[in-house]
Order: structure tokens, then sequence, then C-alpha cells
């Protein structure tokens, strides 16, 4: 099945009772049983919600996968599929990462027992070095938050491998129209739904998906045991999102093309980083492993202090300034003072995400007005 027929279709069937091409939304907490554990394959919410299953169903389906998981936010399926590992495991993590994956994996489960390691994953001669007798897991961003690093997934899969370790690829930033990892040996696909899968920022939730059957039930025992599930409305937003994933990538893709290309001229610009530019130190892994370059583009201008930018966010009209990304309309965000002020300061400077560093979430409006809001905010720095 080809891409823009899967997306419209996956997931989803007419409802049998009553036909509706739409999931109907499920709002129930509790199911009648006729005896006791005898049912329909549905008894309580937090367990199983049909409107849950369709869009469980829909990610596996686009991921390429056999199993699917939907969680109440990214980290929550985060931090589910951190639970699979014992204290005393060590963990290699791309050092370039959100930085609320950063925090629950430093305050969270580095206290409870996990070690990690933070190492450019792009470069597999950094990941090899860092491989140590208990390392269980690695885990990678690819294109990565906020410098959009491009770690090769295959090559990185067979590493992984060779040491008895499962590979975990955040697909958030490509999405599985871009990228399949889980066709390139990734052993499990975790995504941020609330970002381009959803697609409308209006809606918080997680998700996983995967292939190996006895990972999937232990994954599943978790989302149950644990409890952070999404509500059936919300499950029913995403996947109406879905259906328009491929439209809006291509014009995600190709506004953040243009975007990119003028930044790059600019004279206020010191630095762009975009995996769609033939100067990107990963732009031929990019070409060999995602479809399109993707819709987030970062980039430097030419300040010392976040109060230089006063006049930039000011003189903004179409972009927003906020929080979050993936979403129709164009955002910009200040990493160091927004996503990434959870790591420390220090360690933020070393990874290149300075005082005028900024991540554009490019949206599905005419190019030629993000453009001109950007030369505009640029004029007044």
């Amino acid at each position: 099945m080809k891409w823009h027929t899967l997306a419209v279709h996956a997931g989803t069937e007419p409802d049998p009772l009553t036909g509706a091409v739409m999931v109907p939304v499920y709002f129930t907490s509790t199911y009648a049983q006729q005896a006791p554990g005898v049912h329909k394959g549905y008894e309580y919410s937090r367990t199983h919600n049909p409107t849950r299953s369709a869009l469980e169903a829909a990610i596996a389906q686009l991921e390429g996968a056999p199993y699917g998981l939907a969680f109440a936010s990214g980290l929550a399926a985060t931090d589910a599929v951190l639970r699979l590992l014992s204290p005393k495991d060590h963990v290699i993590v791309s050092r370039d990462l959100y930085g609320g994956t950063y925090r629950i994996m430093r305050r969270v489960f580095e206290p409870w027992g996990l070690e990690f390691s933070f190492v450019d994953t792009s470069s597999l001669e950094q990941v090899e070095a860092a491989i140590r007798p208990n390392t269980r897991l690695i885990w990678i961003e690819t294109p990565s938050n906020p410098l959009l690093r491009i770690t090769p997934i295959a090559p990185l899969a067979e590493i992984a491998h060779a040491h008895n370790a499962w590979l975990v690829v955040d697909n958030t930033f490509a999405t599985p129209y871009l990228q399949t990892p889980l066709e390139m040996g990734a052993d499990i696909v975790v995504h941020s739904a609330t970002k381009y899968l959803g697609g409308h920022s209006d809606v918080v939730m997680g998700a996983i998906a995967l292939k190996e059957a006895q990972l999937y039930e232990r994954l599943r025992f978790l989302q149950n045991a644990v409890g952070g599930v999404p509500g059936p409305m919300d499950c029913f937003l995403v996947l109406r999102g879905i259906k328009t994933l491929p439209l809006r990538m291509q014009k995600h893709c190709e506004n953040a093309q243009k975007i990119a290309e003028f930044l790059a001229t600019h004279p206020r610009v010191a630095r762009v980083y975009y995996p769609g530019l033939i100067t990107h130190p990963n732009y031929l892994i990019a070409k060999q492993q995602m479809r399109l370059p993707g819709g987030m583009v970062s980039f430097e201008v030419k300040v010392s202090r976040p109060e230089e930018l006063q006049g930039f966010w000011e003189a903004l009209e179409v972009f927003t300034l906020a929080e979050s990304l993936g979403g129709v309309e164009s955002l910009i965000n200040h990493p160091a003072l927004m996503t990434h002020a959870s790591i420390p300061e220090a360690e933020r400077e070393a990874l290149g995400i300075t005082a005028g560093l900024l991540r554009l979430s490019v949206g599905i409006e005419d190019a030629e007005d993000l453009i001109r809001d950007l030369d505009r905010a640029l004029s007044r720095l």
C-alpha cells in the first residue's frame, strides 16, 4: 500500500455496529462482561480502549511493525522503554537530544541505578568506544534535537546487536513518512505523537512501535501497570492527524529547505543546521536514509546574550515563540532558555546550544511569508 493510501486508512475500518467511517470516540472507563473474565476484548480503559486500539494499529502500520502502543506523552513512552532495564545496566545516548529525555535519564533513572554515556552517535567510532560489558541499550535521535545531527541507523543497529543491546530510535523529528527505523534494524521506535503525528498542536501523546512479540508484551504490561495512557479523545485527534501526515510533511520539508537556503546567505546568521543543505556534515547519510530532510531548521545568530534577541522576538508576526513543534503553524524556540534549559549550562555550551541558537518548526504557510517574517526580525538584531 502506498503512503498516502496508508495514512488515510491505517488502523481504521468502518464501525461494525453503525458503519461510521471515522473511529468512534469511546468515552467509557469500563465494559460489561457476560461472566467474570468473559468479555469482548475490553474490560477497563486503562488496559484497552477501542479508540486507542485503532490508533495503536495505525502507528504500527505506519512504522511497518506488528505492534504499537500509545502513551499519555512522549516522556511516558520513554519511561516505559527505560523500565525494561535494571539497575547497573548501561545506556549509550545521543549527546544532542531533547532536554526532557536528558532530564528523565539524569534525574530519574540515573539515581535509580542506570548508567548513561552521552556521545555523538553520528560517529560510529564514538559509539564503539563507549560500549561496556553492561551496555544494554543505545538510544538515538535522528535528526537530533536541536542541532539536527543524523545518525546512521543500519550500521548502528549492527553494532548494538553485536553487543546484545537494543537500538531505540526517537523518530519524532522524521516521522515514519520520512524514515522507518525498524526496517533499518532498530528494535524500538519512540515518538512524541504530540508533534507531527498529531500535527495540529492540540494534543499531548507518546507512541512506541516494535516488531518483537516478547518485547511488546513487556511494554504492554508496563503501559497497563504504570497507567500512563492517553484518553480516547486524544487518540481520535492523533488518528485524524495521521490522515494528512504525508501531505503536511511534504509542505513542511519544502518550506524548511527554502528557509534554510535563505538563512545560509543571511549576513546576521553565523551558522545553519539543516540536513537538506549540502554543507551539513551528515548530508549524505540523510539522503540515504530519509525520504526528505524534515521540517526542522536550527540556526545561530550573531549575539552573545539572550537579551540581544528582544527586538527579534518583537518583530515576528507569522512565527510564534513557543515550545513544541510539528504543528501546521510555524514556531520558533530558544533552546537554551526553553526546551533544553534542564541541561546544565556548561554542557549546553559544549554541545553548541548557545545564546544565539534558535530552532524553527517550519509550518505549512507560504514560504515567502515565513522568509519575509524572519528577514524583518533579523534586521532588528
